[in-house]
């Protein structure tokens, strides 16, 4: 095994090149992002819209949910269309119309042949020819142009009123009557979809690709990959295959045993939780009720896709539509894992550091109830801007920002910035005691460190965007907080404290375990920090981001197609003496969480990784299984199982009962394995294949969506969800078991003073 010391030169070298690269890419995408004109207008001077309409559109859409109704360049919900796509298919639908008419026909059906050949290559012209005058910032349109677009344009804005014609599309898309009020705001939301969708079919100045890099697939318009995004899909599967071949001979050739004898007793069984330690117990029971919340609202959000404004027929949209169920189901899921691997952090920290700090009770419990006004507060001001109640500058700072995963308001997103902050000084000053012995667990605790405030300050990468900063900006670091905030440093510091909690517990060797973790941290960041430009392939972006997104995320597979063997041997360490069967559970979770990063983050990941996957696979339902299987497998199961670990230390024994983690534990997995094969995944491959045969529009249509087999694999996904929905109340009785509803005291073990 490489040593200690040079491992800590590799990871700060390639940390600092990576990061280097990353910020530099993102200066290219300032310059290239597709311009925003300050005027459209037609050869006449008539002004079609303004840079002032494009951007109160993109407000308003923020307001109304935002990427949680519908989607933009590929990013957002499933239900309702992709409104750049959309755009797109009427438009082009619009000015086929209108140029058939002008060879004398009725309609494009009743062209001929030549004559449709003519039509075709005109619109394709119109489309893709770029005519913006970077000089002016003027956009210039034909006149036939700006009669389609204005056509386009009435659509969306009777889409979003209460136009009675179509009331059955808006029930198809799960949209509220009347969920934009006010005709002005609407016609500010066509120019923002208006925009998009330019960007998607014009091409680049001095090329032949869209600055959405051809995205979506419309074949109309000649809207296919491109030969990079072929050609690079390529050289990711060769560096792919080449890194799990170079990871798994070095791993073979080098490796050595970081497995100690298992000591006769408990080294944590005398343990006593100091009252900081104690206080964490409502992180744990309050993760699993988020838990609990973001389930009814996943079953409430995917019943909408069967009835889009009713449940079961009762008129729900009019106060709890679907862009809010959405967005609070999203939201949850990254608020109660985040829960559970904050109270670990606090839990973790004075058992590692060895003294309670002063008063580091009252900060833990401070901070809970930070933690519940963010939730309370940020869940209220996005009710409130869904309904419309907010003006367009308060919905910035208090209502519903309308990217993914940062929906909360600005306001929300600053308190819980500040809030983990807070933790991280919380954590940092039970660990210092440990940070001054020089022992051989010193790095794995420098490491957590790290990873602690790493966690701390990434999700500041969230408050680098303002209401008018440009959309491909917005996403260049929005996936900062997603990709390197939530899947990055937050897995690296579970990596951290599960080797720390299994050397305190006498199992791992602890200069071995510090340089094995170590050593996966680098293979992981080293595909996962530039990784991260594989979600904004077409999000108004270069060829560059396509370049190294797809070379480097596919070498962040490698790492997991050995994690399983870690996970394996500490579930064999559990059977050499009986007292470590006290935390069997939480090392199945582990195991889990191993088996789904292979399952979920690997294949899954992968499955949309390459250019050329994602250029068809994006935006449809074969995102959610990779969604699902990694976001709940890896990091959901991981917080489960930081949980129950630390749950060992401050509960009886004669308070637990293993029954109830059985039963939760195989109830989550099956659940979640039914809910992928039975529904998401065929409900995804069969829009694949309607976007690879017609276009991506038309796999997101409510023509196609609303045929009979899509209302039964939405329904099929009813018994993966009922058995989930099993393991998560499993886990919850167990809580309630544990702490609420405590069985009669008897005497307490070693590990806990008497209560």
């Amino acid at each position: 095994m490489t040593s200690t010391r040079r491992l800590w030169v590799i990871l700060a070298t390639l940390a600092t090149i990576s990061f280097g690269a990353l910020l530099l890419i993102g200066a290219q995408i300032v310059r290239e992002a597709p311009p925003i004109p300050l005027r459209v207008e037609t050869p006449d001077g008539h002004v079609v819209y303004t840079h002032d309409d494009i951007e109160t559109g993109r407000q308003v859409w923020r307001s109304m949910g935002g990427m949680q109704l519908g989607s933009i360049w590929g990013h957002g919900g499933y239900v309702a269309p992709d409104w750049s796509a959309d755009w797109l298919h009427r438009e082009i639908t619009a000015l086929q119309a209108l140029y058939s008419t002008d060879l004398g026909a009725i309609d494009y059906d009743t062209v001929s042949e030549d004559q449709r050949a003519i039509v075709d290559a005109r619109v394709r012209a119109t489309m893709r020819t770029n005519t913006y005058d970077p000089q002016t910032e003027t956009l210039t349109v034909s006149l036939e142009r700006a009669i389609a677009i204005a056509r386009v344009a009435d659509h969306y804005v009777d889409l979003f009123g209460d136009a009675h014609a179509l009331e059955g599309l808006r029930e198809s898309y799960a949209v509220a009557n009347n969920a934009v009020p006010g005709p002005s705001r609407r016609e500010a939301l066509a120019a923002f979809f208006f925009w998009t969708s330019w960007a998607a079919a014009t091409e680049r100045p001095g090329q032949d690709i869209t600055y959405t890099s051809n995205w979506p697939h419309e074949p109309r318009i000649d809207n296919v990959p491109t030969p990079g995004a072929i050609s690079w899909s390529l050289i990711s599967i060769v560096l792919l295959i080449a890194g799990i071949g170079g990871l798994a001979w070095y791993y073979a050739g080098s490796r050595e045993e970081a497995h100690l004898p298992a000591p006769e007793a408990d080294p944590l069984g005398a343990e006593r939780p100091t009252p900081s330690m104690l206080a964490t117990r409502k992180y744990f029971v309050t993760a699993v009720a988020l838990f609990l919340a973001q389930i009814v609202l996943g079953a409430l959000t995917a019943h909408y896709a069967i009835e889009g404004h009713d449940f079961y027929g009762i008129d729900i949209a009019s106060w709890i539509p679907y862009a809010v169920t959405r967005t609070w189901h999203t939201q949850l899921g990254i608020f109660w894992i985040a829960t559970a691997w904050v109270g670990t952090g606090l839990y973790v920290a004075p058992l590692i550091g060895g003294a309670e700090p002063r008063w580091q009770a009252l900060g833990v419990n401070l901070l809970f109830g930070a933690l519940l006004v963010v939730v309370i507060g940020s869940f209220t001001g996005e009710w409130l801007a869904v309904q419309q109640v907010l003006d367009l500058d308060m919905n910035h700072w208090f209502g519903h920002q309308g990217y993914e995963f940062v929906d909360l308001g600005r306001f929300w997103q600053i308190l819980l910035f500040v809030g983990l902050l807070i933790w991280l000084v919380l954590v940092a000053r039970a660990l210092a005691p440990a940070l001054k012995r020089p022992t051989e667990v010193r790095p794995l605790v420098i490491m957590t460190l790290l990873s602690t405030i790493a966690i701390g300050l990434f999700y500041g990468a969230g408050l680098s965007w303002g209401t008018d900063t440009h959309l491909s900006i917005v996403e260049y670091w929005r996936w900062w907080v997603v990709h390197l905030w939530v899947e990055g440093f937050f897995e690296v510091f579970a990596t951290t404290v599960i080797a720390l909690l299994f050397v305190r517990i006498g199992l791992l060797r602890p200069a071995l375990a510090s340089q094995a973790v170590l050593f996966a941290t680098v293979v992981f960041l080293f595909g996962g920090i530039l990784g991260t430009l594989h979600h904004i392939y077409f999000a108004g972006t270069p060829q560059s981001v396509l370049a190294v997104g797809a070379s480097f995320s596919a070498l962040e597979v490698v790492p997991l197609s050995l994690i399983g063997f870690e996970a394996m041997e500490h579930y064999r360490l559990g059977k050499q003496k009986p007292w470590i069967a006290r935390y069997r559970w939480a090392t199945l979770f582990f195991v889990a969480v191993a088996a789904w990063n292979l399952i979920g983050a690997g294949v899954f990941g992968f499955l949309i990784n390459p250019p050329v996957a994602l250029y068809y696979l994006q935006g449809l339902n074969t995102t959610p299984v990779h969604a699902h299987s990694a976001l709940f497998g890896v990091y959901g199961m991981l917080g489960l199982g930081l949980m129950i670990f630390c749950a060992r230390g401050l509960a009886a024994d004669h308070r637990w009962d293993d029954r109830w983690l059985k039963y939760g534990f195989w109830s989550l997995n099956i659940g979640l394995t039914l809910m992928i094969a039975l529904s998401l995944l065929p409900y995804g491959m069969l829009q694949v294949w309607a976007n690879l045969t017609t276009g991506f529009w038309y796999a997101r249509s409510a023509d196609f969506l609303d045929q009979s087999i899509f209302d039964l694999l939405v329904w099929m996904r009813v018994i993966g969800d009922v058995v989930f929905a099993a393991g998560a109340v499993a886990i919850a009785g167990f809580m309630v078991r544990l702490w609420i509803l405590p069985k009669p005291d008897r005497k307490p073990t070693a590990a806990l003073p008497a209560e």
